[in-house]
């Protein structure tokens, strides 16, 4: 009897088909069972109940020990959809908390939206409505019961001691879907640092989650916790910050630059640490807490003076004549000029139809009184030497990227890499700059402003203050930094490191001298009536509209202690504004106080109002 084949092959095939359907029935039971969180949440939920707590986030204190930032009990109410599930009182829920229907609505849609809430699951805890108070709390409190599926989670938020710093503190906001996603450590509700220090340490200072689990019974009701604790964490705080801020000296610049546009920075040359960090205009930190947060940040985003903007980090300005203080020890140490060499000036420098105009003083000069005097023509002079010199640099590129790198060795041209998010890193212009906007053809003269300060050159003021730490301590810094010390690590090894320029020792000798020149007999003589040697560099840098008014310097001239730039927008010559408060902020800090005399001088500064215009902005 001859086999059927076919029937054969139909018996294999038939089996084949049984045994694939088998295989995927096993495959999506183990996908379903094993690898699915759903399911498991799903169980779990109905058993257990796990409730973050969240740890106090670090506590921040000035240089003296001061507390600036500390944590203040809040509560939210967090909602497990699964439970809730359309049994509450929409109406009763909403007047117990004070809010609306459609707000509730909206909420609760907001929850589920996946787009909005990735982290959506209905059968873990959501966050409903942030931060109530004490008494909201005890209100709400009384009535939860009749609300099944919401609960109540204990935090701490941020507050803020006093009304100055905030561009140095920063504050903390909800994360965003975007930090969410940057950092599975957070879920949404939670929160984290926005801006400043808040945000450059966030990780320090955010600390640990712990969890608590509690255990329910069939109807869900709570009924302990699960084995007793055994399985629950402990939350672990966040680090404490010890800022180099010296809170006295940051609330008298504050004060100082009331109605006026700018910023004041200090640096404490030994170690680099910033002393104060000015602003202008600012804002009370202690506005930017709690439920009405986005409403102030939408109020200040709106404000024409731009008050959200750290000036100090931010912003990008021509350093006028305290640059001539870097032109010098690039001249001195590349051997453009001696301490001898003397420059003319005939009410500036003249020359080839070219006239960049200076105030009336003596000529010729040499580099000392150079700088005391603040004489343009001298350092013209001495960059266009320095361009033209063939015998040193074969081209005029070779000079000017040589010009470049000393300026590059000084901290312009890039970030100084302080630890505060935001920083700009200014314009030094290099050979390439110049021969893409001249088509190669240009010399010493076409550039020549950028020897006192204009032109191209764009710097920060904190990288204006950080020449002033570099003079002070005769040629080498430390990268700027705001936090002093992170409570049980190292200060980072960054901010340890030297970084020497290309300007020789002997070369900073005689800017020094320059600088002490200027605060006894020049630009800055108001500085003479310290009762410390004084070293100072003013600086007029020209505007569209009104001059702006700048002042760089340290203190004492041997042993600094502090090293500051003033900046002041529209404020006209550095003396007007610049040298003034410079003065007044170095004294307050060496001497912990401003004498009766000083005190006058101050309050009359602080009522000063620069009028700003259109043309001016």
């Amino acid at each position: 009897m001859s086999k059927d084949f076919g029937l054969e092959n139909r018996k294999y095939v038939i089996g084949g088909v049984a045994m694939v359907i088998i295989i995927i029935y096993i495959i999506r039971l183990f996908a379903l069972q094993i690898m699915s969180e759903d399911y498991k949440k799903n169980a779990d939920s109905n058993a257990f109940l796990k409730k973050i707590e969240f740890p106090a986030r670090g506590a921040i204190t000035d240089r003296h020990g001061k507390l600036l930032v500390y944590n203040q009990h809040a509560y939210d109410i967090m909602v497990i959809m699964n439970e809730e599930s359309g049994r509450l009182d929409t109406m009763a829920f909403c007047n117990a908390l004070g809010i609306t229907k459609e707000f509730f609505i909206k909420r609760m849609n907001d929850i589920k939206d996946r787009s909005k809430n990735p982290g959506y699951s209905r059968f873990t805890q959501q966050l409903f409505m942030s931060q109530l108070t004490s008494e909201e709390n005890s209100v709400f409190q009384e009535k939860i019961y009749r609300f099944p599926g919401f609960y109540i989670q204990k935090r701490s938020i941020r507050q803020y001691m006093y009304p100055y710093a905030a561009h140095v503190l920063g504050d903390v906001s909800e994360v965003s879907l975007a930090d969410i996603e940057d950092d599975d450590y957070y879920q949404a509700g939670d929160y984290i640092g926005k801006l400043g220090i808040e945000k450059y340490y966030e990780k320090e200072l955010r600390g640990t989650k712990g969890v608590h689990i509690l255990l329910r019974d069939a109807h869900g009701r709570i009924q302990g916790s699960y084995q007793n604790g055994k399985l629950d964490t402990k939350p672990i705080a966040g680090k404490d910050l010890t800022l180099g801020i010296d809170l006295q000296l940051q609330a008298l610049g504050e004060r100082l630059m009331q109605g006026k546009i700018g910023s004041i920075v200090a640096i404490e040359p030994a170690t680099g640490e910033v002393l104060c960090m000015v602003s202008s205009p600012s804002y009370d930190p202690r506005l930017m807490t709690g439920r009405m947060r986005g409403k102030m940040h939408h109020y200040l985003m709106k404000d024409p003076y731009r008050p959200l903007l750290n000036r100090s980090i931010m912003g990008q300005y021509p350093p006028g004549s305290t640059f001539k203080t870097s032109q010098g020890l690039t001249f001195l140490t590349e051997g453009i000029v001696s301490p001898s060499t003397a420059f003319p000036c005939h009410h500036g420098f003249s020359f080839r139809g070219l006239h960049v105009g200076c105030h009336g003083h003596a000529s010729p000069l040499s580099i000392v009184p150079a700088i005391g005097t603040s004489c343009n023509g001298y350092f013209c002079w001495g960059l266009y030497y320095m361009l033209g010199n063939r015998k040193r640099y074969k081209t005029v590129q070779d000079a000017m990227n040589t010009w470049r790198d000393y300026m590059v060795s000084m901290g312009f041209g890039y970030k100084l890499g302080i630890d505060l998010p935001g920083e700009k890193r200014g314009l030094i212009p290099n050979a390439q700059f110049y021969d893409k906007a001249y088509k190669g053809s240009w010399n010493g003269l076409t550039v020549i402003s950028i020897s006192i300060g204009q032109g191209e050159v764009n710097l920060t003021p904190l990288q204006i203050a950080n020449l002033g730490a570099t003079i002070a301590n005769r040629g080498f810094f430390y990268t700027p930094h705001v936090v002093k010390k992170v409570k049980g690590e190292y200060l980072k090894p960054e901010f340890r490191e030297r970084h020497y320029t290309k300007a020789n020792h002997r070369s900073y000798e005689y800017i020094v001298a320059g600088m002490r020149k200027s605060a006894m007999d020049g630009t800055c003589k108001m500085l003479s009536r310290l009762p410390i040697e004084a070293c100072g560099k003013t600086g007029t840098a020209q505007n569209r509209g009104h001059d702006h008014s700048v002042f760089m310097g340290f203190a004492p001239m041997n042993k600094p202690k502090i090293a500051i730039a003033v900046y002041v927008e529209n404020g006209g010559w550095g003396a007007d504004y610049g040298v003034p408060i410079g003065g007044l902020m170095m004294e307050q800090y060496i001497n912990g106080k401003l004498s009766p005399s000083s005190e006058k001088e101050a309050e009359a500064f602080q009522h000063r109002r620069i009028a700003y215009g259109s043309s001016d902005r």
